[in-house]
């Protein structure tokens, strides 16, 4: 739930694309102007447990912006994670040309641009500050690319359940020399037993770059954050005790790098 302390207004907007119109929410304190901050979502897309996340981080004092990252696709997708079967080939069908519409190459980059130059162009948002980007699952990687083309703005990221290392040239890893922001990476448990190696590449990319970062395995799943996962196995895969441990260092990191 959002703090208690600062009210809240959350409108609707659309932001111009070369590739179309962005539907996306803004959310920032009625009143003042504060840093700027883009949150890229998970794979289904801007629902209301994501407006929520916004909400959380605009109550501690940040202005908002959570952009449907499919628009290119429709507009409002939104998905219920738990109608979502990972092992069904025909929901994976479902997720496919979604993801691949914000992860092509090149399309992150352009979106980031057209993010961050709504937000400078909003009385809410204080240009004097820095902007902080933080990512869910796909919008891990999201985050380093935007922290990588726009370095000159980006104060701060965030990944959360991210994917981290991969075989394409956007793979966070290497776009550690392009990024001056402060980063904080909380990897799932579950990801790291699938890929044990990659918090190691990801952890000497930073060194090697001078980037300022903090990375730490969650006792998680995947998806832990997001309320609206379904179970798993037996178990529920929200995590609602390290889910609020991640947004106190999200919040902590926008804290020390933004304002």
């Amino acid at each position: 739930m959002a703090d208690a302390g600062l009210q809240l207004t959350e409108v609707d907007v659309e932001i111009k694309t070369p590739d179309g119109i962005c539907d996306a929410a803004f959310i920032h304190p009625t009143s003042g102007s504060f840093p700027g901050v883009l949150i890229w979502v998970d794979a289904f897309g801007v629902r209301p447990v994501t407006r929520e996340i916004g909400r959380r981080v605009a109550a501690a004092g940040y202005s908002v912006l959570v952009p449907n990252p499919f628009y290119r696709v429709g507009k409002g997708i939104s998905l219920d994670p738990s109608k979502i079967n990972f092992k069904n080939p025909d929901d994976l069908a479902k997720l496919r040309p979604l993801m691949g519409s914000v992860m092509a190459p090149g399309n992150a980059e352009k979106d980031s641009g057209d993010y961050v130059a709504f937000l400078d162009a909003q009385k809410e948002v204080d240009q004097s500050k820095k902007i902080g980007v933080q990512g869910y699952c796909m919008g891990g990687p999201l985050m380093m690319r935007t922290a990588a083309v726009l370095p000159h703005r980006i104060g701060a990221g965030a990944s959360l359940h991210g994917n981290l290392v991969s075989d394409k040239p956007e793979s966070p890893h290497l776009l550690a020399p392009k990024i001056k922001a402060r980063l904080y990476v909380g990897i799932a448990a579950s990801d790291d037993a699938r890929q044990p190696d990659a918090k190691g590449k990801l952890s000497e990319a930073f060194a090697e770059a001078h980037v300022a970062a903090e990375m730490e395995v969650y006792p998680a799943q995947h998806g832990w954050c997001m309320p609206d996962m379904p179970i798993e196995n037996g178990a529920p895969v929200y995590n609602a005790v390290e889910a609020e441990r991640a947004m106190g260092k999200v919040l902590e990191l926008y804290g020390k790098a933004l304002k």
